[in-house]
């Protein structure tokens, strides 16, 4: 053997997605079950029964650590901060809303014209966050402390 491995690691704090366009906004589940998202997925497209400003949401991800998400449960209301992807800024999959460049205007139309004919809730909240939920994620406890 040549001896133990080791890694080299920094020990100031790194901040995740610095620098990018970020928007908080309030979320609503009007639908009778639990919904979990993914920090990468793509908050436009998430599930239909969960109301917000889906416009202000193009484009965007949840601004936390890779491999965690927020769960909002039926009837709850949360703030949310999302960050925009970054990259060559292509989405494919998720429910099939964009499925191209981000960047490219007619995408974008062909995508908010899929999420109303497929019934995807879209609007402004009017309740305030449940108990427990006002701060947006990666603002307060543990996804604050993982954010860094």
């Amino acid at each position: 053997m040549l001896g133990t491995p080791s890694y080299d690691h920094k020990q100031e704090d790194i901040e995740i997605n610095a620098g990018r366009p970020s928007v908080t906004l309030l979320v609503s589940n009007t639908g009778d079950r639990a919904v979990q998202i993914g920090s990468h997925f793509h908050f436009f497209e998430t599930n239909k029964a969960l109301l917000f400003e889906r416009e202000r949401a193009y484009g965007m991800h949840l601004d936390l650590p890779a491999g965690t998400g927020v769960r909002i449960e039926a009837g709850d209301t949360r703030e949310v901060t999302l960050t925009a992807y970054a990259g060559n800024r292509r989405v494919i999959g998720f429910n099939n809303l964009v499925d191209g460049g981000l960047d490219a205007a007619d995408t974008k139309i062909r995508a908010m014209e899929r999420m109303r004919e497929l019934g995807f809730q879209d609007g402004k909240p009017t309740t305030k966050p449940t108990a427990g939920n006002k701060g947006g994620a990666g603002k307060t406890g543990a996804a604050k402390e993982g954010k860094k």
